[in-house]
Formats: C-alpha cells, sequence, structure tokens
C-alpha cells in the first residue's frame, strides 16, 4: 500500500523564496515541511512507501532524499554523527518519484502515480500541511476497515461564511470513531457521504464540513481518473472523480479538528508553524524564547 503526495506546484505563495528552491523543503525547525508529511504518511499499517508527485524543475526534492554517502562521511569524520544519521534517516524513507509537469490539477497529478498503486487503496496527503502525532490517517484506515475498505476522507467544520472557500461535503453522522462519543459535526464523527460541492454558496452548501486535505482512496478512483474532464479552474479535480466513485461505492468521512495539523500554505502559517513546534519541543523551547528577545510575549 502506498501514500501519494502531490509537490508539483510552483509555490507562489512563498516568492521571491521560491524562485531557485522548492516551498517543500522550507525547514521547520531542523526538518523540511516534505519530511513532516513523508512520516506522517508512513504511519499508517501496512503503507510501504510514498510516491511523490514532483515536477522536473524540482530536483532539490529527489536529491534531498537520495544518499549522500560523502557528505554524511564528512560529518562522521568531523563528530558529527547525529547530524549524520539524521541526514542517513531522511534519505533512507521509502520514497519514490514520478513526475508532473503541467499543471493540471490535484485530480491530474494523483493519477500521475497511477503506475505505482499495484491496484490497492491509497493515501493522499497534501504537502502544506502535516500532522505532529501522525494519527490522522491512521484513524482514518480505522473507519475504512470498519466499512470493508470504504474510501475516507479528513474534514473539518468551517463557519458557514467561509464554506466557498472549500470543498463542502454532504451527508450524515452515523457513527463515532471507537473511543469518542461524537456525534454531527463534533471531532471523531464519522460521516456516511452522499456528495461533495465545490466552493458553493453559503446558502447552499449542504454542511460545514471541508475536505482537510487527507484522503483513503479506492483504486477505482484511478480508473475515474483516466477520463476525468476538466471542471473548476479548467482542472482535472479529485473531488470530480470522487463524486463519481460515489455513485459506485460507499465513502466515509472522519470529523477532526483541523488545529490537530501544522499549516505551511502561506508565510504567516509557516512562521506560525515553526513557533508552535519550537514551543512544543523540549530541546528548542527555551533558546526559542531567547531568541525572541524580551520585547516579544508568549501567550
Amino acid at each position: 500500500m502506498k501514500s501519494i503526495i502531490p509537490a508539483a506546484g510552483l509555490g507562489t505563495r512563498f516568492l521571491p523564496a521560491t524562485k531557485c528552491g522548492p516551498k517543500e523543503l522550507l525547514p521547520v525547525l531542523d526538518k523540511p515541511v516534505i519530511q513532516y508529511v513523508v512520516e506522517e504518511a508512513l504511519e499508517p499499517k501496512g503503507v510501504d512507501g510514498v510516491v511523490i508527485v514532483n515536477s522536473h524543475d524540482k530536483p532539490q526534492i529527489e536529491k534531498y532524499f537520495a544518499h549522500d554517502e560523502e557528505f554524511e562521511q564528512m560529518l562522521r569524520s568531523r563528530g558529527k554523527d547525529d547530524l549524520a544519521d539524521k541526514v542517513c534517516e531522511a534519505a533512507s524513507l521509502p520514497v519514490s518519484f514520478v513526475y508532473q509537469d503541467e499543471p493540471k490539477g490535484l485530480g491530474h497529478a494523483v493519477y500521475c502515480a497511477a503506475s505505482e498503486m499495484d491496484g490497492d487503496p491509497f493515501f493522499v496527503l497534501l504537502g502544506d500541511y502535516f500532522v505532529p502525532d501522525r494519527q490522522m490517517c491512521v484513524n482514518m484506515a480505522k473507519v475504512s476497515a470498519a466499512h470493508n475498505g470504504a474510501s475516507v476522507i479528513a474534514v473539518a467544520p468551517v463557519p458557514a461564511d467561509q464554506v466557498s472557500r472549500y470543498g463542502i461535503i454532504a451527508g450524515s453522522c452515523v457513527e463515532s470513531l471507537p473511543g469518542t462519543t461524537a456525534c454531527d459535526e463534533e471531532e471523531g464523527a464519522v460521516w456516511k457521504v452522499t456528495g461533495l460541492v465545490e466552493k458553493p454558496k453559503p446558502e447552499e452548501a449542504p454542511s460545514h464540513l471541508f475536505i482537510v486535505g487527507r484522503y483513503l482512496l479506492s483504486p477505482r478512483i484511478m480508473d475515474l481518473l483516466a477520463d476525468q474532464g476538466t471542471g473548476a479552474g479548467g482542472e482535472i479535480q479529485l473531488t470530480d472523480a470522487m463524486e463519481r466513485l460515489l455513485k459506485e461505492e460507499e465513502m466515509y468521512a472522519l470529523v477532526v479538528d483541523p488545529d490537530q495539523g501544522c499549516d505551511t500554505g502561506t508565510p504567516a502559517a509557516w512562521a506560525a508553524t515553526n513557533a508552535r513546534m519550537a514551543l512544543a519541543d523540549p530541546t528548542q523551547v527555551e533558546a526559542f524564547k531567547e531568541a525572541l528577545g524580551k520585547g516579544v510575549r508568549l501567550g
């Protein structure tokens, strides 16, 4: 079983910083964003590899996950074994690459990895958001297993006046994640999905639950993406193929707390994520507070 991480975008929100380097390699503390996502993608039981959908214009990502024995040996020769181990650890992750060189949409990006899926279900994790405890996809897998391997998406509540910014689900709450008593739009609630609406008007939204960017999808979705036409924005939309999938198979949604994860999609969100991770890291928190200086208050 594999996980797919689309990473071929231009990173325009971070220009000019991303003119020469991919946004996926921007650091959060001492690791690039994409390594956190890869590690999360490998967490569910049965996942044995990650396929990164890259662009040929971003070879730095592939270089980051490749072994560099000369560099590792140089670190060890200088007594920096701990750093060499970290570099080696990143290169040892089971990552492979396919390429999307034209921005044709998320659905097209996912389909670029079709040949790597071996007809199995697969996860899709959007690369500008990661979950530090890595449990979101694990819990989605539990929901899928309880429903004969059905597709599962992660969703979260959004204020009514913001639904037009997101893909919104239709359906109803049918149960809660084991160990919780959640219902409706509470964290831990499980919905049976009956429809998907891309960026609806507030008065037409079937719920206030938006797709967070974590998917566990049936292999049938690849067959549907093979002939999926263009949708919103003139791009091949994953949600359009998922709507077609709903006509053939059941689909469920797990309500999550979006703050369970860390957003890195904008410069402000990325900076906030660095602060959040530093404050949560006992090896970094005091140095971080000191570096901020006396003129900045926390809390």
